[in-house]
Parts: C-alpha cells; structure tokens; sequence
C-alpha cells in the first residue's frame, strides 16, 4: 500500500502559520507524507485568512486554484468561519473548518485518504520540535488563541473565539524544544501577548521541576533562561509590561516590542475601541527608553478609518514626530465583512486615504532614516538569514529587526565558503537608507 500523501497550501500571519506547523506535524506522526505538488496529493489543505477583503479573495483564489489542479480539497483557517462565502465559490470542496481546527482537520483528512495501517514511527520520525515551515534558526511561539478585546475593524474573535493562553509548562517546553532544534531566535505570537494568563487567573503551572505562572512576565523571564533570541510581538502597552522592559535592560530577552498602536487621535481609538490611549503612551514609552535605552518599537497604524478628519489625521502625524518609533507600516483602511466599523458614518474617499497614507509613510521614513544613520559605526550582532547568490553577501538581521516585517543588515564582501544562514555575527554598520543598514565583518560569533 503507498503512502498517502497530503498537498498544504499555508496563508495568512505567523499565526496561522503556527496552525499549519501544528497539522502538518500531525499528518508526520500518523504517517501521512507531505506531497511537493498538486499532481502527487491525495487532497489537499488549504489553510486560508480572512481578515482583511484582499486576503479573503487571495484565499478564495488559492482554493480555486487546489481544486482545478487537484480537485480534494479541505479548507481550514480563518475564512472557514464563512462556510456559506466558499462554498458559492467552490462548492465542490470536501470539507471546511475554522481556524485552529486541528482535530476537525484530521478526521476530514481521515475521512477522505485513510492513514497507513502499517506505520512505523521508528521509521517515519518527527522532530521533538515538529514539522516547521519557517527557517531552521528562527521560530514562532504561538502562546495563545483568540482574543478578548472587540475592535470595530477586527472580526478575529469572531473567528478564533475569546482568549485562550496555553499552559506556561507546554509553552517553555515547546521553546526548550526548538532551542535543542538548533534555533537560535524565538519570536512570541498571539493575538493579544501581554494579556497571556488573564482567562486563567495566571493559574500556577511547573516548568524543569519549578513553579511559574501562566502570566506574561513570567513567561518571559523563563524564556529569558534559554540563552536565544526572544522577541515580543503583538503586545499591548499595559502598565504590566513596564516589568518586562527590565528584562530587556538587563540582556534576558531582546529590547523590541511590536505594538499595534493604530492610531493616535483619542476620537479615533474611542471609534476603534482600542484598548490603550495615546496620551499615556506617549509616557510609558519616554519611561521605557529610560530604563533600557537601546528598545526598539514597531508598530502599525490605519489611515482613513471611517470618520477621521484631517484633524485626526494631523494628531497622528504630531503623534509619530513625538514618539519616533523604530519600525512603522501603515495601511489604508479596508471594510472588512462582518466588521462593527463599517456601519460607522463619513467613510473616507478612497483617494484621501491614498493621500494620507502618502503623507504618514513620508514622516515616517524620515524619522526610520535618521534613526538608522545613527547606528553608522557601532558595533552590533547579527543573525544571518540568507547568502545573496551573485554578490558576497550575507542577509542578515539584528535585534531590531524581525523577519519579513523589518529591515535587513547586509553584510558585505564576505566568505561565503565558512558563514551560513544561522550564524551570529558582529558586525561594524558602515552605511545604512530609509530601512537597511549595510555592515562589515568583523567575526564570527557562534555558527
């Protein structure tokens, strides 16, 4: 009997992408292979996003796509909350589950191509970590599920439901685990990071024979133990996290925080319902560069929300010049189905918000590029992602840089006969533009 094999098509956030890690390690153990195309699948998962239009129809597209080269298909992810929206697309499709549905995935794939009776997991091994799709040295930590909060422009709680967080004992235990793997970066995932624990009431957990508590700082002081790369991301601006700022001061964990700010106009959040105010931010920040100088904040925001002014639009502007974030994206806008904002009067036209966004980007670059030319001639540590094929180079990143999402740190005039992906270097920053730094070596710290 042949080994059944299962096509994976992944979109959507780290997240998501975490969801895929999770189904395709189990496809592993009960002995499913993981076929390379369309053409050498007995089905195929399509794991799809729906959170902003754009994504919903590149998930439509991608689904469109399984079913005419291979024609089994099960859909699983976020836009499997909206059966009804497929299915008038693609009625055809075996199954469809919601986000996180990692036991609704298996029984359908069980349904439809039956494990091998004959598995050998002696044979058939899976890593301690898992199967991974992302880079051997560098991995995401999802530590919980859903989220507590009800922005008017989000509909992920519709989706993923209200916050789960995982037990802190299988949380340090899953990054001990990628740690033994050999990565050497572990970057912190949820929908909400600084609200891990809160539906638990921080219950007491154990980790290597200890007692800690399903609660952000603690979490993040045990990560702080292993000796790699932790980078928060998705953490909201709570006074709590003020504690974790000393754990970057003190070298335990990396000095970078992404924070979703979204906006800074007091009427606009209020609009937005978000869960933090800009006036206090600006303080907290100011406080935390004070304790640990070398931070870096990322952050995204909206522009064109539904009834902002150009006077919320310069309070934003005011805002960004004050704050002088590290790392900024910034998008327009986009009614997103199902979402509370889009019953909200005075919808920006189309071309203000091109405008505005036009304008913020235009600051904010100013502001990245002189903050990146400040980093000419020190000294920093990088970890390399890629070699350039054409041209001696080393893709690299440091500290304040996360993967896809941040600048690079090209290293230049290299050997690529003895450095690889995975390796630590420190490096001196010779040059840097709006976004890149550009560097030589000056050794080797750890391969």
């Amino acid at each position: 009997m042949k080994t059944p094999k299962v096509g994976f098509v992944s979109l959507g956030c780290p997240k998501a992408l975490v969801d895929s890690e999770r189904i395709l390690t189990q496809l592993k153990t009960e002995g499913y292979q993981v076929a390379s195309d369309y053409d050498g699948a007995d089905l195929v998962v399509v794991n799809t996003c729906g959170f902003i239009e754009s994504a919903v129809q590149e998930s439509l597209d991608a689904i469109g796509e399984a079913m005419s080269e291979n024609g089994r298909v099960i859909v699983t992810g976020c836009l499997g909350k909206d059966e009804d929206k497929i299915r008038q697309m693609h009625p055809n499709v075996l199954k469809v589950t919601g986000a996180a549905a990692y036991q609704d995935v298996m029984e359908a794939v069980h349904e439809y191509v039956p494990a091998p009776p004959k598995h050998n997991p002696f044979i058939d091994l899976v890593p301690e970590q898992g199967v991974r799709l992302t880079p051997k040295h560098y991995a995401y930590l999802k530590i919980s599920e859903g989220c507590n909060h009800r922005c008017t422009f989000c509909i992920i709680p519709s989706m993923r439901g209200d916050l789960v967080s995982r037990p802190v004992g299988k949380v340090l235990d899953e990054a001990a685990a990628l740690k033994r793997a050999g990565v050497k970066e572990i970057l912190v995932i949820s929908q909400d990071t600084s609200a891990y624990g809160v539906d638990t009431k921080y219950k007491l957990d154990f980790w290597n024979g200890q007692p800690v508590k399903t609660k952000f700082y603690d979490m993040c002081e045990a990560l702080g133990q292993l000796g790699i790369w932790v980078r928060l991301h998705y953490v909201y601006p709570y006074p709590h996290v003020d504690a974790a700022i000393d754990l970057m001061a003190q070298g335990k964990i990396l000095p970078y925080l992404d924070i979703p700010f979204q906006h800074a106009s007091p009427r606009i959040l209020k609009l937005m319902k978000r869960p933090a105010h800009s006036e206090n931010t600006l303080e907290r920040l100011k406080l935390w560069r004070e304790k640990c100088p070398e931070l870096v904040i990322r952050s995204t925001f909206v522009v064109g929300f539904p009834g902002e002014t150009e006077e919320d639009f310069q309070i934003l502007l005011e805002w960004l010049k004050e704050a002088q974030l590290d790392r900024v994206g910034c998008f327009t806008y986009s009614p997103v189905e199902g979402a509370t904002a889009n019953d909200l009067p005075d919808h920006v036209p189309e071309e203000i918000k091109q405008e505005r966004y036009e304008r913020f980007m235009e600051v904010q670059q100013a502001i990245s590029a002189a903050k990146l030319q400040k980093r000419i001639g020190q000294k920093m540590t990088v970890l390399v992602d890629s070699l350039e094929d054409e041209f001696p180079v080393a893709v690299a990143r440091s500290y304040a840089d996360a993967p896809e999402i941040d600048g690079n740190v090209f290293v230049e005039d290299i050997d690529k006969s003895v450095i690889k992906a995975g390796d630590l270097l420190e490096v001196e920053i010779t040059d840097a533009d709006e976004y890149d730094l550009f560097a030589k070596l000056i050794q080797i710290k750890s391969a």
